[in-house]
């Protein structure tokens, strides 16, 4: 390399790259290959950050060989699985880069778009969101149930959130700044980043197909982001546990005042015995109060998991060429 291209090397923007690998054995060399072949005539100086997750497969392994081989790369090992959403955090946190992107190392963000989510941060959009455009060869229950969840809680909540976002993302140094400055335990990143404000621009793309393997979010794992997105970003389910009450507390006086018109009207022995009414009534009520406790005990658990300030995530080691000091906010 001539001294004139390693000056623009050095000069260029630096742009971290966040991946999140969780069992990703059958894949990750072949998505790095596939990676390198997009960012290497880039000019840009890219460091690529690999979170591995807690793998329980030869993971690891696949990491330490394609760190040796590629000097750019950062393994980020952390202490166990804490998630799909931690290991973005962890990553995040480890990045120093001018822009941060970041996307699944499974291959169905395609790293075709880097180039183009450049473009676009350097004409001065502050972070770069991609919305995925489902075709059929998703199938129509992951349609209607992403459909539904961004319907409903863009009604229930006052930040807006993309309907087809993900975490597949470009990030200025200030926004990513910004998003580490917030340390909730339980974390729904696409909405925290909806929810800061920064000037915004919107790329649509279609996911390719995984290179290999499947799919690591099972249905608990997606009822579980929904609920956090839901009770994070929302305070309607407490509305609706108290509007539910007042349903019934007007449902009750309706019945006071129809049993007063029988002793009114002197006609209170045609009243019929009720028992069957009666329980029902109980049941319903009881239910909604029911209902309603589950919701203030989710919330109430929320916070209980915040006021504990425990770590989003534990690192077990850093694999890099160079040597580098722990994040500040590894242990926030």
């Amino acid at each position: 390399m001539s001294l004139s291209s390693h000056t623009d090397v050095e000069n260029s923007p630096k742009v971290d790259l966040v991946i999140p690998v969780y069992n990703e054995e059958e894949a990750i060399a072949a998505f790095h290959r596939r990676l390198r072949a997009v960012i290497d005539p880039l000019p840009y100086s890219f460091t690529i950050l690999y979170v591995n997750d807690g793998s329980k497969d030869a993971t690891a392994e696949r990491l330490t060989e394609i760190a040796a081989d590629d000097r750019r790369v950062t393994v980020i090992e952390l202490s166990r699985n804490f998630g799909h959403q931690a290991a973005l955090t962890a990553g995040l946190d480890h990045s120093r880069g001018d822009f941060v992107i970041s996307l699944d190392g499974d291959g169905e963000h395609p790293p075709e778009m880097i180039p183009q989510m450049m473009q676009l941060a350097l004409n001065g959009y502050e972070v770069v969101l991609t919305q995925r455009v489902e075709g059929q060869q998703a199938g129509w229950f992951k349609r209607w149930t992403s459909d539904a969840f961004y319907r409903w809680l863009n009604r229930l909540s006052n930040t807006r959130i993309l309907p087809g976002s993900g975490d597949f993302r470009l990030l200025s140094r200030k926004a990513a700044d910004a998003l580490c400055q917030m340390r909730e335990y339980q974390r729904f990143l696409r909405g925290m980043v909806a929810w800061m404000g920064f000037q915004t621009v919107i790329l649509p793309y279609s996911p390719a197909q995984r290179i290999a393997g499947h799919s690591k979010y099972s249905l608990r794992k997606m009822l579980k982001l929904a609920a956090d997105a839901l009770f994070s970003f929302s305070l309607a389910p407490l509305f609706i546990g108290i509007s539910l009450g007042g349903v019934f507390l007007l449902l009750a006086l309706i019945e006071v005042i129809y049993v007063l018109s029988f002793w009114v009207t002197n006609r209170q022995d045609t009243l019929a015995p009720g028992w069957s009414s009666l329980m029902f009534v109980l049941l319903v009520v009881g239910g909604v109060l029911m209902i309603t406790l589950g919701i203030i005990g989710v919330y109430v658990g929320f916070i209980f998991q915040e006021v504990k300030r425990r770590p989003i995530y534990f690192v077990r080691r850093i694999l890099s060429s160079s040597e580098e000091s722990a994040s500040p906010h590894e242990q926030a």
